[in-house]
């Protein structure tokens, strides 16, 4: 598993990480977004590796180590925050009197400092950027004249070959100054960065560390490659910095005040190893390529088909794992080029279909809406209806279970849709999962009640809940004596209630439990809106 966390934090403080990516590493039926980068990008090249040479002190002058004050979501009690935490990590000045740091390191935070390499003040900072599927944040100082001491550092614009001597810096656990590791580049790959977003990854053997996040890496002429962000799980000397391509595509894309995301192709494609499966297709043996299982829109007007082979993207010929080649030595994915072949949100491909070749244009997006969709940065909504707790499923909600197996395998003999729906897209008649997210507030409404927290409601007195705003609405408005609450999942219990004695214990379950608000601010609006007290 990808652990994208770097910075240092209390663990103890911390109860839901919502940054530990789900370790959904991008294949073949699931594809995760793409990240495209100039064709004529530097390949890995066999040989001795290059030395970097002693860095200057412009190099060391450029990187800040950074602190915040973060308060994370916490799913499970929406109402309310996870205690402050104080975290930290590394940063490096860039062109246009800004500092690019991890998004890990400043997400949620009420407060970002940084301080200088051998300095002694901290200076107030402000987030202007965040990417959290690509890790990547801009920050902003309220005092500028800091630049004129810092000037920004030097970036290559090519990516490094395999073998290049490298320097790791930041300010890692286990001291308070600056640390610089040295290795080598082992590996360039396309990889998943989370579950929604992929992108070009560079693997290094330097040691990286909590406090690492954020921090340069170092190759070559003395210029940065790319910016620390990960390490493998508890593997030795496996870290992953974000390359120069990442980060300039990132740039670009904020350059207007606004992050809009990585197109990708979204649609789940096989490979084309198996003779069988040629066989069934009636293709040539010349023919290579990847074939499409289910297209990500079935509507008429989609420009793919299932079974149709996509052997080209851009010209660049597909093979049948789905790879392509950049320069001589270097063989990544092909939806890497989806980025930069793109025009006006579309991609060309060739295709095979029935033993014709086909030109196709294909729509690439960069958002995926999904059923269960992550907070990226946000506080997760609730609605509170007496002694019953509601909010939304996302990704931090149920990135819980990967610790439970027990109550995995519970939720998976129920049909939990916990379990069945994660990858399913929102539709107009279920625009999103509601979910109990707590355990009951004590209270005799529900006496003799199981324990409903984690299950997912389908109906109110036969009404199919959309969403938590239309489940407010539904409650809002009963004119019925009593309300049945119906879950999808099989083996549960229905929950009866009656509303006017819901209203009427409402606000001292409130008081007795120290929730200050029904329901989040947008929600509660909607629940006074007509005739809700």
């Amino acid at each position: 598993m990808l652990h994208l966390i770097l910075s240092r934090r209390d663990a103890g403080r911390s109860r839901v990480n919502v940054f530990v990516v789900l370790a959904v590493l991008a294949s073949f039926g699931v594809l995760g977004c793409a990240v495209a980068g100039p064709s004529d990008a530097a390949p890995s090249a066999e040989g001795p590796p290059s030395e970097v040479a002693a860095a200057p002190t412009e190099v060391e002058n450029a990187i800040v180590k950074v602190f915040s004050t973060v308060r994370y979501p916490d799913p499970y009690r929406p109402w309310t925050k996870q205690s402050p935490s104080e975290i930290s990590g590394s940063g490096v000045v860039i062109a246009g009197h800004r500092i690019l740091t991890n998004a890990h390191v400043v997400a949620y935070a009420s407060q970002v400092q940084i301080q200088a390499n051998q300095a002694g003040d901290k200076l107030s900072a402000t987030v202007v950027a965040i990417a959290p599927g690509i890790d990547l944040a801009v920050l902003k100082l309220d005092d500028e004249s800091f630049f004129d001491s810092h000037a920004p550092i030097a970036r290559a614009n090519a990516l490094p070959q395999i073998k290049d001597a490298v320097l790791a810096y930041g300010f890692p656990t286990g001291g308070n100054s600056l640390s610089i590791t040295k290795g080598i580049v082992s590996r360039i790959e396309f990889a998943a960065y989370s579950y929604a977003v992929s992108g070009l990854r560079i693997q290094i053997d330097a040691a990286i560390n909590p406090g690492n996040s954020g921090g340069p890496a170092i190759a070559g002429d003395n210029k940065m490659i790319g910016l620390a962000f990960s390490k493998l799980g508890n593997a030795q000397n496996i870290g992953y910095i974000i390359p120069n391509e990442e980060i300039d595509l990132f740039l670009a894309d904020v350059a207007d005040g606004h992050y809009d995301g990585k197109p990708a192709i979204y649609d789940q494609l096989q490979t084309l190893e198996n003779p069988t499966l040629r066989a069934y297709l009636k293709l040539d043996r010349a023919v290579a390529g990847v074939v499409v299982n289910e297209p990500r829109q079935s509507d008429a007007g989609y420009p793919l088909r299932k079974w149709d082979v996509i052997t080209a993207i851009a010209g660049e010929p597909v093979d049948d794992q789905g790879m392509i080649h950049v320069g001589s030595n270097l063989r990544v994915r092909f939806e890497y080029l989806v980025q930069s072949r793109a025009r006006a949100g579309k991609v060309p491909l060739t295709l095979i279909r029935a033993g014709k070749r086909l030109e196709i244009e294909l729509p690439v997006v960069a958002d995926r809406p999904l059923l269960v969709p992550e907070l990226h940065g946000e506080y997760p909504p609730y609605f509170i209806y007496g002694p019953i707790a509601f909010s939304p499923v996302t990704w931090e909600f149920v990135g819980g279970l990967n610790s439970k197996p027990a109550l995995l395998t519970a939720l998976s003999i129920g049909g939990s849709p916990l379990v069945t729906r994660r990858a399913e897209a929102p539709t107009p008649e279920r625009e999103e999962l509601v979910a109990v997210c707590a355990p009951f507030f004590p209270h005799p409404l529900v006496k003799g009640y199981a324990e409903h927290a984690g299950a997912v409601l389908e109906s109110v007195n036969g009404v199919k809940i959309r969403s938590l705003r239309h489940l407010v609405t539904v409650l809002r408005d009963l004119k019925s004596e009593f309300a049945v609450f119906h879950f999808e999942q099989t083996g549960g219990e229905d929950l009866v209630l009656r509303p006017k004695d819901v209203l009427a214990a409402s606000e001292d379950i409130l008081t007795d439990n120290g929730v200050r608000a029904q329901a989040s601010a947008e929600l509660l609006s909607v629940w006074k809106a007509r005739g809700g007290p």
